[in-house]
């Protein structure tokens, strides 16, 4: 990537509110998901399989790792450039992951869902082979200084392919702990429709946490030559906090749950009030995800803890809506704007936060806390649109900054691949400087489309110039795109009607229609439960699959309020239950309401929902009150 990137302080960005007049209609964000997605075919490396749909790559590094002794094919390029970096690479895959967690069924919906698994696929099987032993991890395969020496297409490299590693003795926290954030996000994408491979993930993703939370330190200064691209300005406390709240949001282990408590204010999870989100910058990231634990009930004994979590992540929701005392920047056209290089990934990234902490307060029944007063939720989700839109095309130019999408996008981006002519088209050898000479000075467009790629995008008054050398504005990342899936497909498929507090289970990855016939038949029968018909209770199961040999039943049970008065102090008995609970609050043997609600509305119900192997659990009402 032709990048020095930030090297600025961490502190809040002080600037002002501008509104996006320009809406000119509405966009097509299905077609827009399908090709973000395809962007990520285009940034492989490696042997590239018989269904790859970018027909002008071909396979490439097909040697990465050879010299060290270890097998490092595969994986993706960063951006415009031919290395590949590992601390980027594996925010992208947890993004990715994330987006395909809150968001899977609406993909589903769209057909989608398993064109983004196998992107989220290819990034974990290269970190699976870049982690040879618990305490080894490669981080980087090529480098800056060399490739951007040369501008060749990938099939045609002759840049240096040397592998830089951090181990016991040369450590990375920030690198080890984003990556085990990748592994434990992406076995939850995995656990239902490959246990096997989840369980992989899950694996690499424990002695990752364990190595980086050990052996303490930057990866930057392990492998220095990563610090003009990637350097990591914030250091490594916030991936260790983000690393464990992925592995307590993917195994429910009360270690990682008291990690996050007892270390918040050390590692600077309740101190650090964030504007931004990013690749180097996790902080806003690990205070939503211990917002949701916390307005899930999730807390064990850190309740307060996770309260001055929670007050920094709304403080950066606030700050991107210009509703608090130190608001992020915008463009006059109402971009959010954090820096000139690569500005879209700030703006990708902060509003998938937006769109999923929308969610979350809807789930909850909460408004968003700010300083200028209560916000609803859909407040979040109407800015984070507007993000999308502006980059889909309404804004000042006009333009849109996904390739491919809309008739006005970049045709000139910097990129090596896209830029010179197809291996297959033409197999003559591009050389180092020859591809500067012929390809990268040419002034006409791209001969291969990067379909679904995010540029970096305008400046701070909206400005473009769409110029291949122009690499602040036309160079595209993965991590651009990574975030934009999960907001692409909630802004497609709408809210997927499942209370996003509770676990989701991901329908089946391929758009068929035929059922397997071994599926239980879906049935919405009453449980054998209250006898008290001011309170109706009903289960239902929402899906099944079949695991080690086992077929396991979700279970959706709503609990409705037909009394005509208000509910209070409920206490329920849950019997013939063999696996865990979500969005009831436990008491000794018996449950209650949900950390998020205090009483029940007349008409009004709450669902809570469980998964097991077996029939339904029987629910009763033991007492409640009325008022």
């Amino acid at each position: 990537m032709e990048k020095l990137m930030k090297v600025c302080c961490l502190g809040p960005l002080f600037l002002l509110l501008g509104l996006l007049p320009f809406a000119i209609g509405g966009h097509d964000y299905g077609q827009a998901l399908t090709k973000s997605i395809l962007f990520f075919e285009a940034q492989r490396s490696g042997y590239l399989p018989s269904n790859q749909r970018v027909k002008w790559r071909s396979h490439s590094g097909l040697e990465d790792g050879k010299s060290s002794g270890v097998n490092l094919v595969g994986g993706y390029y960063d951006a415009g450039d031919n290395v590949k970096f590992g601390l980027p690479m594996a925010f992208t895959i947890t993004m990715m992951s994330w987006s395909i967690i809150e968001y899977g069924k609406q993909m589903a919906s769209s057909g989608e869902l398993s064109n983004a698994m196998e992107a989220v696929k290819w990034g974990t099987d290269y970190l699976i082979k870049a982690h040879p032993e618990p305490n080894v991890f490669y981080g980087e395969v090529g480098d800056g200084n060399t490739d951007h020496y040369c501008w060749q297409r990938p099939e045609d490299m002759t840049t240096s392919r040397q592998a830089y590693r951090i181990d016991t003795s040369n450590p990375g926290s920030d690198l080890a702990a984003e990556t085990a954030a990748a592994m434990a996000a992406a076995s939850m994408v995995f656990r239902r429709s490959d246990p096997s491979y989840s369980k992989t993930l899950l694996s690499h993703a424990y002695q990752l946490f364990d190595f980086a939370d050990k052996y303490r330190g930057k990866y930057d200064g392990s492998i220095t030559i990563a610090q003009k691209y990637y350097r990591s300005v914030s250091g490594y406390a916030d991936e260790l906090l983000w690393g464990a709240a992925w592995l307590y949001k993917a195994t429910n282990s009360e270690y990682y749950l008291n990690y996050l408590g007892n270390n918040g204010n050390a590692l600077g999870g309740t101190g650090w009030a964030m504007t931004e989100f990013g690749w180097d910058v996790k902080y806003a990231g690990v205070q939503t995800l211990v917002a949701k634990f916390l307005m899930g009930g999730n807390t064990g004994k850190h309740a307060s803890v996770f309260e001055q979590y929670q007050e920094k992540a709304e403080f950066f929701m606030c700050s991107c809506l210009g509703k608090s005392n130190h608001n992020v920047q915008k463009t006059p056209g109402g971009l959010i704007f954090r820096q000139k290089w690569n500005n879209l990934q700030f703006v990708t990234s902060a509003s998938f936060l937006l769109t999923v902490y929308s969610d979350y307060l809807t789930s909850a029944g909460k408004t968003l806390k700010c300083s200028s007063g209560n916000v609803q939720p859909s407040e979040l989700l109407s800015f984070a649109k507007s993000q999308v839109d502006y980059i889909l095309g309404d804004n000042p130019r006009a333009t849109s900054y996904m390739v491919g999408y809309g008739s006005n996008y970049p045709r000139q981006t910097h990129h090596r691949g896209s830029s010179i002519v197809s291996i297959k088209n033409d197999p003559s050898f591009v050389s180092c400087r020859g591809g500067y000479a012929t390809w990268f000075s040419r002034k006409s467009s791209d001969p291969n489309l990067l379909d679904g790629a995010i540029v970096g995008g305008p400046d701070a008054y909206d400005n473009f110039a769409d110029e291949r050398d122009n690499y602040e504005q036309t160079e595209p990342a993965t991590y651009n795109n990574a975030p934009l899936l999960g907001l692409l497909a909630r802004l497609h498929g709408g809210h997927s009607g499942y209370n996003q507090l509770l676990p989701v289970i991901l329908p089946t990855a391929k758009a068929i229609a035929v059922k397997p016939k071994q599926t239980p038949k879906v049935t919405l029968t009453p449980s054998p439960a209250s006898s008290m018909q001011q309170i109706a209770v009903e289960q239902k199961i929402t899906t099944s699959w079949v695991s080690g040999g086992k077929t396991y039943y979700r279970y959706s049970t709503t609990l409705t309020n037909k009394s005509g008065k208000t509910l209070k102090s409920l206490e329920l008995s849950v019997s013939n239950l063999y696996g865990s609970l979500w969005g009831l609050k436990k008491s000794g043997d018996s449950y209650g309401f949900p950390a998020w609600i205090k009483y029940l509305d007349a008409g009004k119900s709450i669902e809570f929902v469980y998964i097991q192997s077996a029939s339904p659990a029987t629910v009763s009402v033991s007492s409640y009150t009325l008022a």
